[in-house]
C-alpha cells in the first residue's frame, strides 16, 4: 500500500542526479530524451517514485507501488541497445489494479479477492512494457470497478484539484496519479464511463477506444462487451502515443509523437489524410430524462461548440436515446458485476457491491442483457452518425462528488450519486469511441470537460479534434496544488 513505508531503497535518491528534473514532463518528452541518451530511465523512474512517496499518502492513488522492481527494470532497460526504437522508452506508467501485472496481486479494491501474485501480464501491460515503459505501480479503484467514485475498505482516493472531492471512478486512482504528476500517463478502463468520468473530474484527456480496437479481456466477458482499456494523460499527444501502443499501431505512435494527427477518417495505423471540415453535432440533452445539468457544464459545451464552429460545421442535434436504453444499460452494469463476483466470497464484499451483484441476477432474469439490445441501438444510431462525424456533449452533468466513504453506504445512495455522469454510458453499450477533453476551469478547483463521440474507427478523428481544442484553448496540465511547474525547485 502507498504510504506504508519508504518506497525508494535507502541511498538510491542520493545517487540519482538532477532530482525532480523530469517530474511534469510529458511522456513524449521523456521517451525522446531516453531514446537520445540524454537521461537514464533510472533517473526518470527514481524521481517519480520519490514523488509518489511524498504525495500519495494524501491522495491514495496507488494500491501497490513497485519501487524496487521498477528501479531494477529501469536499470535493465538502460542497458538495451534498442532504446531509440521504443516509443515509451523509460516512461513511468501506472496500471489500474484490475489488470494483471506479473508478480503483483490484482486486488480490484476488494477484501474478497486473492492476494496471489499474477503469473503473467495482461496484454495491454505486455504492450506498454514492450514499448519501453516502466510500471511503477497499480492504482486504486472502487470494489471490482463497479462504481463512479473511488473508495474502498483500504481508504478514500482524493481528487488532486480539491482533496475534499472524489476523483470519480472507476479509474480514479489512475486519474489522480496523472493529475498530481505522480506519473505522466496511466492506463484505465471504461465500462460505463470509468476513464472519461475521472478524466473530466481531474482535468485530463481520457480516451475510451471503440470496441475491439484495444485488447479488453477484463474479468469474465469484459462486462458483456462494455469495457475497454484506454489512456489517461495531460496532453492529447501523450494520449495518442499511449493509445497507439495499446492498439498495437506503431505508425500512429510516430504520428502522435510528431504531432501529426489530423481530422480525417483514417483508423489507427492508416496513413493520415488531409485535414477536412467536420460535421459536428452538439447536444446537451441528458440520456437520463429529466436529470438536471449544471449550467456551467452546459455553458462550457456551448462555448466549445462556438470555438469549433470557426473551422467546422457545428449543428445542434440530439442523438437518439430510446427509453429502453436506460434499463438495458443498468442491466448490463448489474450483470457485469455479478459475473465479476462469480468466484468470490460474497460475504467479504461491500454492502453496496452485494446488492449490485444481486441486481445482476434480476437483470438477467428480465433478459436485459443481450447482444441484441446493443445491436438494436447501433442500428438506431447509424443514421445520426451518417449525418455527423462527431458528437459533442458535456462530459458530466454535475461536479465530482465529495470524498466520502461511499463504500459504507447502500446501493441506492451510490446509484443516485453516480447519476452525475449520464453522458458516458451510452457509448459503452454501442461500442463507439469517446474521449473526455478539458475545456476550462470554474473557480480554482473545478475542471470542466466535454465529451466527443465518433462512429467505430473514429479514434483518430477524436484525437484530432481534441488536439485542435488543446491548441486553441490550452488547459492546466496538473491540479494547481500539485503542479510541479509552480512548486519551488
Amino acid at each position: 500500500m502507498a504510504g506504508s513505508g519508504p518506497l525508494i531503497p535507502p541511498g538510491i535518491a542520493a545517487i540519482l542526479p538532477g532530482m525532480s528534473a523530469w517530474i511534469g514532463r510529458t511522456a513524449t518528452e521523456i521517451a525522446a530524451a531516453v531514446q537520445d541518451g540524454k537521461v537514464s530511465p533510472v533517473t526518470v523512474v527514481g524521481e517519480h517514485l520519490d514523488r509518489i512517496a511524498e504525495l500519495d499518502p494524501q491522495l491514495r492513488a496507488f494500491q501497490t507501488v513497485r519501487a524496487a522492481r521498477a528501479l531494477n527494470e529501469a536499470a535493465e532497460l538502460a542497458e538495451r541497445p534498442d532504446l531509440a526504437e521504443l516509443p515509451l522508452a523509460g516512461v513511468p506508467v501506472a496500471i489500474k489494479d484490475n489488470l494483471a501485472v506479473a508478480g503483483e496481486p490484482k486486488v480490484l479494491g476488494s477484501a474478497a479477492t486473492s492476494r496471489e501474485p499474477s503469473q503473467a501480464d495482461h496484454e495491454v501491460v505486455r504492450r506498454v512494457r514492450a514499448a519501453g515503459a516502466i510500471v511503477v505501480g497499480l492504482t486504486t479503484l472502487p470494489e471490482l470497478g463497479i462504481f463512479g467514485t473511488t473508495e474502498t475498505v483500504y481508504g478514500i482516493t482524493r481528487n488532486p484539484w480539491n482533496l475534499d472531492r472524489n476523483p470519480g471512478g472507476s479509474s480514479g486512482g489512475s486519474a489522480a496519479a496523472v493529475s498530481a504528476a505522480l506519473v505522466p500517463i496511466a492506463i484505465g478502463n471504461d465500462g460505463m464511463g470509468s476513464i472519461r468520468i475521472p478524466a473530466a473530474n481531474c482535468g485530463l484527456v481520457g480516451l475510451k477506444p471503440g470496441r475491439g480496437t484495444v485488447p479488453a479481456e477484463l474479468g469474465v466477458n469484459s462486462w458483456f462487451g462494455l469495457a475497454e482499456n484506454g489512456p489517461l494523460a495531460t496532453t492529447v499527444s501523450d494520449a495518442a502515443l499511449l493509445f497507439s501502443v495499446l492498439a498495437g499501431q506503431p505508425a500512429l505512435a510516430r504520428e502522435a509523437t510528431a504531432g501529426q494527427a489530423t481530422a480525417g477518417q483514417a483508423g489507427p495505423g492508416d496513413p493520415s489524410p488531409e485535414p477536412r471540415r467536420l460535421r459536428i453535432a452538439v447536444s446537451t440533452k441528458s440520456p437520463v430524462a429529466g436529470l438536471p445539468l449544471n449550467k456551467d457544464f452546459s455553458a462550457a459545451a456551448h462555448r466549445t461548440a462556438d470555438l469549433l464552429a470557426s473551422g467546422h460545421d457545428v449543428t445542434p442535434a440530439d442523438p437518439p436515446y430510446p427509453l429502453w436504453a436506460g434499463p438495458v444499460g443498468l442491466g448490463h452494469w448489474f450483470a457485469g458485476a455479478e459475473a465479476e463476483a462469480a468466484d468470490l466470497d460474497r460475504s467479504k464484499l461491500e454492502r453496496r457491491s452485494r446488492r449490485h451483484v444481486a441486481a445482476g441476477r434480476v437483470a438477467r432474469a428480465l433478459r436485459l442483457v443481450s447482444p441484441g439490445w446493443q445491436e438494436r441501438w447501433r442500428r438506431e444510431l447509424t443514421p445520426f452518425f451518417d449525418r455527423y462525424d462527431v458528437l459533442l456533449t458535456p462530459a458530466l452533468a454535475k461536479p465530482a462528488p465529495a470524498a466520502q466513504p461511499w463504500h459504507e453506504r447502500g446501493l441506492v445512495k451510490n446509484l443516485i450519486i453516480d447519476l452525475y455522469a449520464p453522458f458516458c454510458a451510452p457509448w459503452n453499450i454501442v461500442g463507439y469511441p469517446a474521449i473526455a477533453v478539458p475545456v476550462g476551469v470554474i473557480g480554482a478547483d473545478l475542471p470542466v470537460a466535454v465529451q466527443l463521440v465518433a462512429a467505430p474507427g473514429g479514434e483518430a478523428t477524436l484525437l484530432a479534434v481534441a488536439a485542435e481544442l488543446e491548441r486553441r484553448q490550452p488547459w492546466p496540465r496538473f491540479a494547481p496544488s500539485f503542479d510541479p511547474g509552480s512548486e519551488p525547485g
